[in-house]
């Protein structure tokens, strides 16, 4: 099967989940100053844009240099999942989605660009698109372009 411009667009959009994201980003984001928020969000997007777009060059050599199979992301993914189901049925004592409230600043890379927005997911569609149909790289940068803006 074949993947167009636009179903690849719309699958990463998906995946990247702007609209489940809000609350999380508002979470994240609460101990940010409001004039200053939306240069935050702008600089995350354009973190999560790069790191995806070097996910998508490069992010076949880099599993082979770590050695990892598709069975091991396999297993750590499971792993994730579960660790994420134990936080959902017994929280934290502050109820925070990224653990303490105490966080200061504004949060840089972690926990907005990555894993919000580039998550295993996003770098794993990001990857079988450029490895499933490398002569069509310049649609998937199209693909993942429109989907950051």
């Amino acid at each position: 099967m074949q993947t167009s411009f636009l179903s690849a667009t719309i699958l990463l959009i998906l995946i990247t989940d702007p609209l489940g994201n809000i609350p999380l980003f508002i979470s994240a984001l609460k101990q940010v100053k409001p004039e200053r928020r939306k240069k935050v969000v702008y600089r995350e997007c354009l973190i999560a844009f790069l790191v995806l777009l070097t996910f998508m060059f490069f992010g076949r050599n880099f599993l082979d240099v770590m050695h990892l199979t598709d069975q091991s992301m396999q297993v750590a993914g499971g792993v994730i999942l579960f660790l994420i189901a134990l936080k959902m049925i017994f929280p934290s004592e502050g109820g925070s989605v990224f653990g303490s409230d105490k966080m200061h600043g504004e949060p840089f890379i972690v926990p907005i660009a990555i894993p919000l927005i580039a998550g295993p997911s996003a770098m794993a569609t990001v990857l079988l698109m450029s490895t499933r149909e490398p002569a069509r790289m310049l649609e998937w940068i199209g693909a993942l372009t429109i989907c950051m803006l």
